[in-house]
């Protein structure tokens, strides 16, 4: 494979960000066609791993590198030394360099074998692939969730729309009389009908005002001058159980004030 020496340098040095780096001692194996192999003796270098690509500077201030390991068709892996915490990078083609390393202590060691072993496009495709396969169970589940029927839900909504106590209360502005809302036409309880309490009878109406309540004990006379005793129902009864009847009973006696006012200022009496 060939490189651009230039371009290569210049990737080992830019400001990309490294996967990893820092100092190892290396020595070279070169193997032959008989079993025995020979070696040089260790070198510190300073490297630096970018991608699939192993740099290793004399320095660690170097501004080039002095060599590049391809970490292609390789495995890694730990290796027998008189060393401690040696690991080594073996290529598979007969004759290839066999790279040793020998870490500072066992934390490093395990570091860069688990940086190295994932660092080549082989790696890299194994990881894609298992991805790809996650992601395509992944829709074939929720494929397979959306055109399943929801039985749970479909199944409470029914329960639901067959409780009358459930369904939500219609929202219709409140009809004001008087400054007051009212239980007329309209939503909730309708005109005319008793309002029952939580023990399911009728709700008792308020008690009568004082005025009232002489009017009605009080057959001789009348509290209001000009108001007639002569009312046309009781609040007492079912049918002035709510609030709106109740509300135009007692306003009799003002409208009845009222009158009697406008006829004095007829009059011209204040």
């Amino acid at each position: 494979m060939k490189l651009n020496e230039r371009s290569v340098a210049h990737y080992a040095t830019c400001d990309s960000p490294a996967d990893h780096a820092g100092f190892l001692r290396k020595r070279v194996e070169r193997h032959h066609h008989h079993a025995h192999h020979h070696g040089t003796s260790y070198q510190r270098r300073w490297f630096v791993l970018k991608g699939n690509l192993l740099f290793y500077f004399e320095e660690r201030e170097s501004r080039e590198p002095v060599g590049l390991v391809v970490l292609e068709g390789c495995t890694v892996e730990l290796c027998e030394a008189a060393e401690e915490f040696a690991f080594a990078i073996r290529f598979d083609d007969a004759g290839a360099r066999a790279y040793v390393l020998v870490a500072d202590g066992q934390a490093a060691m395990e570091a860069w074998v688990k940086a190295l072993s994932r660092a080549s496009f082989d790696y890299m495709r194994l990881v894609v692939r298992e991805l790809e396969k996650q992601l395509e169970e992944a829709c074939k589940s929720l494929a397979a969730c959306r055109k399943s029927p929801r039985r749970s839900s479909s199944s409470g909504r029914k329960r639901h729309l067959s409780n009358p106590a459930l369904l939500p209360l219609p929202e219709k502005p409140a009809i004001l009389e008087n400054g007051y809302s009212t239980w007329g036409s309209g939503g909730g309880i309708p005109s005319g009908a008793a309002c029952p309490d939580r023990d399911g009878g009728h709700a008792k109406p308020p008690p009568l005002p004082p005025r009232w309540r002489s009017a009605a004990g009080s057959t001789t006379g009348s509290p209001v001058p000009g108001l007639s005793l002569a009312m046309p129902e009781s609040p007492v009864s079912p049918e002035m159980a709510c609030f709106s009847k109740l509300h135009s009973w007692y306003g009799q006696e003002i409208a009845a004030l009222r009158r009697e006012w406008q006829e004095r200022q007829k009059r011209g009496h204040p």
